[in-house]
C-alpha cells in the first residue's frame, strides 16, 4: 500500500482528486484522497466514486463546535524530585513550579516534605493526591511517635510509605515518589518507588516530569556505569553542585521543571536546605 506521505504530495501536486490502490487478499479498494489547498481530507471505500469525509469538517480545538466531554480525578501538576544517597549523607531536591496544562499556577510550592529529622518524602504529580498522601503519613508517623516514644527509622518509613500506596492500589495516589533519609548505621538510603508501592533501595532515584533527562546522567555520574575511570565516594558539596546541573539541564528540556530547586542535605546532624534559581520561563 502506498504511503500516506506519498499520497498526500501526489495530491498537492494536482490540488485535486485521487484513488490511491489497496492490493489485498479481500479483494481490491481505494483510499479516496482529496487536497483543496487548506484541508487534507481522507476516505475508506471499495467504489472510487464514493463521497470522502471532509478534513475541514474536524474540529482542532479553535472553534467551539461541540465535542465530548470527559472528567478525569487526576491532574498531572508536574515538578520533578531527585534523591542521591552518599557514604554519610542523602541528598533530595526538587523544583518549586507547579504547572497545570501550559499554565503556571505557581512558581514556589515544596514537593519535599520531612517526615522525621532523618528522613525526607519528595513528590511530584498531581497535587492535591500529594497533599493527601502527606497528610495520612504525618498522622501514621504520629500515631508510632506516641505508640513507641521513639521517631520511626528510616528503613520502617520506606516500608509504611510502600503499605500506604499499596492499600490505595484500586484507586492509587497521583504521585511519583522518592524517599531518602540516613538510616541506623548512618548510611545514606534513597528507597524508589512506583504508583502501589513496589519499593527498593537504590543509589538514586528520580521521579516526575524531568525524570528522563535525569537518570541517564545519574547513570553516568552516580552510579558509575560503562566508565573506565576509578569509582570514588562524592563528598556532599560535589553532590550538591551536580544536583544543580542536573535540574538546569532538565528545565531546559521540561516545561514542567523550573523557577527554582530546593536542596535538601540529610545526614546524622539533622536536615539543612539550600535553594537555588532556575530559569522562570
Amino acid at each position: 500500500m502506498a504511503s500516506l506521505l506519498s499520497a498526500t504530495s501526489a495530491v498537492h501536486s494536482r490540488n485535486g482528486q485521487s484513488c490511491l490502490p489497496i492490493h489485498s487478499s479481500e479483494g481490491q479498494a481505494t483510499i479516496p484522497v482529496r487536497f483543496d489547498g487548506t484541508n487534507l481530507s481522507i476516505g475508506f471505500s471499495t467504489d472510487p466514486t464514493a463521497n470522502i469525509i471532509d478534513g475541514s469538517s474536524i474540529d482542532h480545538g479553535i472553534t467551539k463546535a461541540p465535542y465530548e466531554r470527559s472528567f478525569s480525578p487526576y491532574e498531572f501538576n508536574g515538578g520533578t524530585t531527585l534523591a542521591i544517597s552518599g557514604p554519610d549523607y542523602a541528598v533530595v531536591a526538587a523544583d518549586t513550579r507547579l504547572s497545570s496544562g501550559y499554565e503556571i499556577l505557581s512558581r514556589n510550592v515544596s514537593k519535599l516534605h520531612p517526615l522525621t529529622d532523618r528522613c525526607v518524602l519528595g513528590s511530584a504529580g498531581c497535587k492535591t493526591d500529594v497533599d493527601q498522601l502527606r497528610s495520612v503519613l504525618d498522622i501514621k508517623m504520629k500515631v508510632y511517635q506516641h505508640n513507641h516514644r521513639k521517631p520511626m527509622a528510616t528503613p520502617s518509613v520506606a516500608q509504611m510509605l510502600g503499605n500506604t500506596l499499596y492499600m490505595k492500589r484500586f484507586f492509587p495516589y497521583y504521585s511519583f515518589n522518592v524517599l531518602a533519609g540516613i538510616d541506623s548505621e548512618g548510611k545514606g538510603a534513597v528507597y524508589s518507588y512506583d504508583a502501589i508501592g513496589s519499593f527498593e533501595r537504590t543509589p538514586f532515584s528520580a521521579s516526575g516530569s524531568g525524570q528522563s533527562f535525569l537518570i541517564p546522567l545519574m547513570d553516568n555520574v552516580i552510579s558509575h556505569k560503562n566508565r573506565c575511570d576509578e569509582r570514588r565516594d562524592l563528598p556532599v558539596e560535589e553532590v550538591v553542585e551536580i544536583v544543580k546541573d542536573a535540574f538546569l539541564t532538565a528545565g531546559e528540556r521540561d516545561i514542567y521543571t523550573g523557577d527554582a530547586v530546593e536542596i535538601k542535605i540529610i545526614t546524622s546532624e539533622g536536615i539543612r536546605t539550600e535553594m537555588f534559581n532556575l530559569k522562570a520561563d
